[in-house]
């Protein structure tokens, strides 16, 4: 192997779920853009380093930049109305999220005017019960996967919009296919994340969720788009 995996600062490599320990080994990469296959990505960096029992995970947004669904904010013109409804988006130190006019706008593009409106209306009715999450719970995985630029973005992305990935469960079989691992397609941040697609067993993804529910990568400096799942053997 060209190096060994280790955890990125900051981070716990070991986690233990359901009494099982498992450690989570990000891999470094360069920076992935639309000239990049996500296959030749795998191959590259993560191929070498994968063990029997391992369970392979990729971060959605170096999916969807390999699909050309990384937009230039100077590309959006954004309308009144994301202009107004992203006014309402709580916005978190973990990400821009629908907070912007221009991720808003990609939110109408992609999951329809009617149905962000629903979920906007919905979501303030959430409100008045101090319930959150709602406005997603209708939106999708689609709207709630967007991402906007924010001050830890690494360039070029700093100023770009990154939709979820097209297909992403289709990927994944595609990818574990291709290099006989079982592969996840993540969206995981500080608070919380999803699998969007996975090619095991389905009845797995609520374990990788807890697995991964820290955020054990790093896209920023790290440059660690995706990372090995390995259970310890006691």
């Amino acid at each position: 192997m060209s190096e060994i995996l280790k955890a990125n600062e900051g981070k716990v490599e070991v986690i233990e779920v359901d009494g099982k320990k498992y450690q989570r080994l990000p891999i470094k990469t360069h920076v992935i853009t639309d000239s990049d296959k996500i296959d030749e990505v795998v191959d590259k960096y993560a191929v070498e380093f994968l063990q029997d029992g391992d369970i392979l995970f990729i971060t959605e947004k170096i999916v969807a930049c390999t699909q050309h669904r990384a937009i230039p904010m100077k590309d959006i013109k954004p309308r009144r109305l994301a202009v107004f409804l992203s006014r309402f988006v709580v916005k978190t130190p973990y990400g821009i999220g629908l907070a912007m006019p221009e991720t808003m706008e990609m939110a109408l593009r992609e999951c329809g005017t009617i149905r962000i409106l629903f979920a906007a209306f919905i979501s303030a009715i959430g409100k008045l019960f101090r319930r959150r999450g709602w406005f997603y719970k209708i939106a999708g995985e689609q709207a709630r996967g967007i991402d906007g630029p924010t001050s830890g973005t690494l360039p070029p992305y700093n100023e770009y919009v990154v939709l979820t990935p097209a297909q992403p469960d289709k990927v994944a079989h595609e990818l574990s296919e291709k290099i006989g691992f079982p592969v996840a397609i993540t969206d995981i941040n500080d608070i919380g994340g999803n699998i969007l697609g996975y090619s095991g067993d389905q009845n797995d993804i609520e374990r990788l969720v807890a697995i991964l529910k820290d955020n054990p990568l790093g896209q920023c400096h790290e440059q660690t788009p995706m990372g090995i799942i390995r259970e310890i053997e006691e």
